[in-house]
């Protein structure tokens, strides 16, 4: 192996375990590492001495993302976020100049909605896991990630509500459950009890536990409540602790049945799991809830992003009859 590649493959590994030191997702971690990656290879970076100027290659790696690369916001803040984890966690070195990269446009898009009606017609031909995942990211307004992540402890039956854990920006949230799921998820949930105790039995049946908790809680890793809602259907190795395990569902498996549900019953709209979330506020606006109630079951931030919804309920542009339409 050349140099070159050990340099690299040494900068990675050292990203890797410092990442899991402070125990960021492994989703994050997949991330962080690709653009770390892309960055060394479009500077050709050939040892630690390539990565001087951190703030200059940073600038020129951010305006080729955002001019040749025609990246969103998010993802250009995701690749500067990783750069910036890089230097100061990795490299210790402090980025003490400005980045002046070119910023990447946002594009305001009024999101995709489904109908009441359409909604229904999708789920009715969806079946199994997949249908019963798109049903509660409708009926609570759930990120496909935090849905598929979903442990049992997170579901309250008796009050109705879903807690949701480690949701975007890491923070806890209550919003609200369907209670016509019932039947449906408890008999599912009985299924795979009784999968993860054969689990146990054959010698597996740990989960991977959040923020190390593993370390403070020694059982907790095989016990009920911590087990994924929705398990995969194979045992896996977990790259951290190299323990074999069910991980979640992956979610593309549910984005593939919502495409795929969509087409059946002819609706020409780009329909992803997120459609739902966002028929879940619209929804609940039509039905005259409150913009500071349907901020707070979807976890945003600010309330200026949970105001799109209150557009898409305006009939023709801007609210504005056609005048076709008096003739």
């Amino acid at each position: 192996m050349s140099t070159k590649k050990n340099e690299k493959r040494k900068i990675l590994e050292e990203v890797r375990d410092v990442m899991r030191l402070h125990h960021y997702s492994i989703h994050t971690e997949r991330s962080y590492l690709d653009w770390i990656k892309r960055f060394i290879l479009f500077h050709e970076m050939k040892s630690r001495k390539d990565f001087a100027s951190g703030e200059e290659k940073i600038t020129v790696f951010l305006t080729h993302l955002a001019i040749d690369k025609n990246v969103a916001p998010a993802t250009q803040n995701q690749a500067m976020n990783a750069l910036v984890f890089l230097y100061k966690k990795v490299l210790k070195v402090q980025l003490d100049k400005e980045i002046n990269a070119v910023r990447s446009m946002k594009k305001n898009k009024v999101p995709t909605v489904l109908s009441r009606e359409e909604v229904g017609d999708v789920l009715a031909v969806m079946e199994g896991v997949p249908q019963l995942i798109a049903k509660i990211i409708y009926g609570s307004g759930l990120r496909i990630m935090e849905a598929v992540r979903l442990r049992v402890h997170d579901i309250d039956f008796e009050y109705k509500q879903i807690i949701v854990r480690s949701g975007k920006g890491g923070k806890d949230r209550i919003t609200t459950y369907p209670s016509s799921l019932t039947p449906l998820l408890q008999n599912h949930l009985e299924r795979v009890k009784k999968q993860h105790e054969r689990d146990i039995a054959n010698g597996f049946g740990e989960v991977y536990l959040p923020n190390a908790l593993h370390r403070k809680y020694r059982k907790a890793a095989k016990e009920w409540g911590w087990q994924y809602v929705f398990p995969s259907r194979r045992i896996s190795v977990d790259p951290r602790s190299k323990r074999k395990g069910r991980h979640h569902v992956d979610p593309s498996v549910i984005n593939k049945a919502i495409k795929a549900a969509s087409r059946k019953v002819g609706i020409d709209k780009q329909v992803t799991p997120h459609t739902f979330r966002h028929s879940f506020a619209t929804h609940l606006l039509q039905r005259g809830t409150d913009i500071r109630t349907i901020q707070s079951l979807l976890g945003h931030k600010d309330v200026a992003t949970t105001m799109i919804y209150t557009h898409v309920l305006k009939q023709g542009g801007q609210g504005v009859t056609s005048p076709l339409d008096d003739l």
